[in-house]
């Protein structure tokens, strides 16, 4: 099979109408998984009835399972540090104050107009990579404050992972205007600069400063600015990582897989050595080239020709003389 017939190589692609439909795909889930989530959280929720009369509500199990609890990571629980983002406010006085649904809905009204121009840029899974990242980071800088002793308890919601897409589309584009409000037209750079700077006010202050925020989590949307500021500086693709991985891995395994040397026995296994070497060597080298031919049609199909290194054009040019020669 040549270069040009495999399936992620071909130029086919959907219509112009198609490209539309599809496009923010990952940000689509992402916000069906997130509200899917809430509604969950609105529908497990205890109510508080000491008289038969509904006066409060406590958060139900999925709130709890999922919710950064700082105690319950540093006791082995370390998947909260992600699934906290998908969590929002449900009215149970977690975070405090009587308009708990704009929580969720500011929250995925900015992962929508930040994030389907960010994915359109950096693709899919790099995108939703850099969003997943960027969560975890967030509930890393918390449990930080958590570990020096300037905040204890639980964090839910995504503004850290939020606050990474304003800040990485800002140096993207920083004179795109969006309507603050759906009605006041801002430059993103002006509104970057103002949250930074509110966060940073109501981390140092607590947010005494700020109308008594006490309860928002500042180290986690300052935690996302910084990955964001990171991620655009220094140009890192967090998928190049998971490939360097993935190829580290397969090269382990190669070596593992070589036959083992055998104990010479007399002539009978002089005459049969020369031929299993070769066998031996010419297959592994074609599953060598084969591995690193997939990984570059791959990176290929995600990120363009454009982004190949020499050595991975190399690659490419070796395997297709190889293919040719096959034909002929």
């Amino acid at each position: 099979m040549g270069i040009y017939d495999r399936d992620y190589y071909r130029k086919e692609g959907p219509s112009y109408l198609d490209s539309f439909a599809v496009r923010g795909q990952v940000c689509k889930w992402l916000l069906i998984v997130t509200i899917g989530i809430y509604v969950l959280q609105l529908l497990t929720r205890v109510a508080v009835s000491p008289f038969g009369v509904v006066i409060g509500w406590s958060p139900g199990p999925i709130t709890e399972f999922l919710i950064l609890d700082t105690d319950k990571v540093l006791h082995g629980e370390v998947w909260r540090l992600l699934s906290y983002a998908f969590l929002h406010d449900d009215g149970t006085g977690i975070r405090g104050g009587s308009n708990f649904w704009t929580h969720i809905f500011f929250n995925m009204w900015l992962l929508w107009v930040f994030g389907s121009e960010l994915e359109e840029h950096l693709g899919r899974w790099e995108f939703l990579a850099f969003y997943l990242v960027s969560a975890v980071v967030g509930g890393l800088a918390y449990l930080g404050e958590h570990a020096v002793g300037l905040r204890s308890g639980y964090c839910l919601g995504a503004s850290g992972a939020i606050t990474a897409l304003l800040i990485l589309t800002t140096f993207r584009n920083p004179r795109l205007t969006i309507l603050l409000f759906f009605v006041l037209p801002t430059p993103i750079w002006v509104l970057a600069i103002f949250q930074v700077a509110q966060d940073s006010l109501g981390f140092l202050t607590g947010g005494d400063l700020l109308g008594g925020q006490g309860r928002t989590a500042f180290s986690v949307h300052l935690g996302g600015a910084a990955f964001a500021t990171l991620y655009y500086q220094m140009e890192w693709r967090i998928l190049n990582v998971w490939d360097g991985f993935r190829s580290l891995f397969g090269s382990w395994k190669q070596r593992q897989s070589r036959p083992r040397l055998r104990v010479f026995r007399g002539e009978e296994d002089q005459a049969r050595e020369p031929v299993a070497v070769a066998s031996a060597g010419g297959a592994e080298i074609d599953e060598q080239l084969e591995a690193k031919l997939d990984a570059v049609l791959e990176k290929v199909s995600r990120t363009g020709k454009e982004s190949l290194t020499e050595q991975e054009n190399q690659i490419l040019m070796r395997a297709s003389e190889i293919y040719k020669k096959r034909r002929t």
